[in-house]
């Protein structure tokens, strides 16, 4: 799985990017077909958003999530794309 993270109006940390990329790892057990992830994070004057948006084998899934705190943005943006893999792997399952 390749991760490209992309920040506007925010430098992305050593542990901010630790952070992503081992939250999209636990992601990843879940379903192994991510072929690519592209995360953008950003600072919208009190407001902290991340959005993601996952290549995958049979489609494209998208989220994004905003929060006062940028990790809680992550954890819930983890939470709906976790959401949405697991539906995308039970479609898949089906045909």
């Amino acid at each position: 799985m390749q991760l490209n993270l992309t920040g506007r109006h925010v430098n992305i940390t050593d542990p901010l990017r630790d952070y992503v990329t081992t939250k999209f790892a636990k992601l990843e057990r879940h379903f192994d077909h991510i072929n690519n992830v592209h995360v953008i994070l950003d600072i919208e004057k009190l407001s902290q958003k991340a959005e993601a948006t996952l290549h995958v084998n049979g489609g494209e899934l998208f989220a994004t999530s905003a929060h006062e705190d940028m990790y809680a943005a992550i954890d819930s943006l983890i939470d709906k794309l976790d959401r949405q893999v697991i539906k995308h792997k039970e479609k898949l399952a089906r045909h």
